[in-house]
């Protein structure tokens, strides 16, 4: 039987072979494949809409196995959602009311979300204790704890493998299936950017000043681009260029295959949050310039709005919207084509992680006031949890994952 991971359907018209043996999977998602005996088999199945998937399973005492399919659309494979660094998800159709399914601890602060693929959460905390827990029941799968680590950033999915940044100085991939260390680089210097995988290269900035993009099959550093200011702010990329800001104050646009500068441009303070692309715009948190600057993505200015506030909040972009929270307490929507303010929301306390936006929902944390979720064209309160800190949500499927100060939570949507 094929299934769908996330959602628990069947899934029609799945191509299933078994050795030289084929079939397809009916209305009832069951593909009948006649076996000369029993026993273990690697299983390739592959349907329109979803990644392909091979597994070896067990036929000997169970003549009838079900394979997972999942839909990529569905998954929350890095820092951001994705490359362009939107901290947006528009595929995953969960928003509140909200029903817990599971909460686990974490053993210290979430800074930084969890990301998720194929019915697994990988999430670390800021000791380095990177875990895997699997998104029914939030059961652990492992445990890898970096030696003498300390984390600062997200870790990400890359075909089988979780890659991992240290403030250690090192960047270590691990087997996502156990945890094992398959191998590590070392950089020498902190790092706090969070991976951003593409084509096989994972792109990130140093305390050092430095830009690297290691290739992950090759094992060695394709190029290094040396901005001359500590870096902690995770890169974006969109049409072949990667954004990234640094303490200097310097949004740098470079070549994504070599690392040479296509432009360089200023905002007016130190760069701590990454930028987010997005309708041919970049916009660029400035924490004690105590703004947000948006800039063409040929490195023209467009406008810039004061905060009143450090802005470590990196922006999320969704329909023409940008948003952002400060540490004066407001959280902000704004017109991405001219900065005019839309709405804003006060709390008493600062705004210093990234949004996130689910189905038409923008959440944000603020510190130990918690997590609140508005209406992202009204700024409507829709929802309130009383544990928050930095970077509210990501998930999967037909999950969310809340991210208190040291504690996930699961949640789908509650039926009324």
């Amino acid at each position: 039987m094929v299934l769908d991971g996330d959602t628990g359907r069947r899934v029609r018209g799945a191509g299933v072979r078994i050795g030289f043996h084929r079939g397809l999977s009916d209305v009832r998602g069951v593909a009948r494949i006649r076996l000369n005996r029993r026993s273990a088999y690697l299983v390739h199945a592959a349907a329109r809409g979803y990644e392909p998937t091979a597994k070896r399973l067990q036929f000997r005492n169970h003549p009838k196995v079900a394979v997972q399919l999942y839909q990529p659309g569905l998954q929350w494979t890095m820092y951001g959602a994705g490359p362009t660094r939107t901290q947006t998800q528009t595929r995953i159709p969960v928003r509140p009311p909200f029903r817990v399914v599971w909460s686990r601890p974490m053993g210290g602060l979430l800074e930084f979300p969890a990301v998720a693929d194929d019915g697994v959460a990988f999430v670390a905390n800021a000791w380095g204790s990177v875990r895997a827990l699997l998104m029914t029941d939030g059961r652990l799968v492992w445990r890898h704890d970096i030696p003498g680590g300390e984390m600062a950033s997200s870790v990400a999915v890359w075909r089988e493998a979780i890659v991992v940044h240290g403030m250690d100085g090192h960047v270590w991939v691990l087997d996502r299936h156990n945890g094992r260390l398959l191998w590590r680089y070392t950089i020498g210097s902190p790092i706090e950017s969070s991976p951003v995988v593409w084509h096989g290269l994972d792109f990130f900035g140093a305390w050092n000043g430095d830009v690297y993009a290691l290739d992950l099959r090759a094992r060695r550093v394709r190029w290094v681009y040396r901005s001359g200011a500590k870096t902690t702010s995770s890169a974006a990329i969109a049409g072949g260029t990667l954004f990234i800001g640094d303490y200097a104050g310097r949004l740098h646009a470079l070549a994504v295959g070599n690392g040479r500068v296509r432009w360089t441009a200023s905002v007016n303070g130190r760069i701590y949050g990454t930028p987010s692309v997005a309708g041919g715009r970049v916009f660029v948190p400035s924490s004690d310039g105590d703004s947000l600057t948006a800039f063409s993505v040929g490195g023209r200015y467009l406008w810039r709005i004061n905060a009143g506030g450090y802005v470590y909040s990196s922006p999320a972009t969704w329909a023409g919207r940008v948003y952002f929270g400060s540490h004066s307490g407001t959280f902000y929507c704004v017109s991405a084509a001219s900065g005019r303010v839309l709405w804003t929301y006060s709390i008493p306390a600062r705004i210093g992680g990234a949004p996130t936006l689910v189905d038409g929902v923008v959440y944000f944390s603020g510190g130990r006031y918690g997590m609140r979720g508005l209406d992202a064209r009204t700024g409507r309160l829709l929802f309130r949890w009383p544990d928050g800190d930095y970077v509210p949500v990501s998930g999967a499927g037909m999950k969310l994952l809340l991210h208190g100060y040291s504690r996930l939570y699961a949640v789908e949507r509650r039926r009324r």
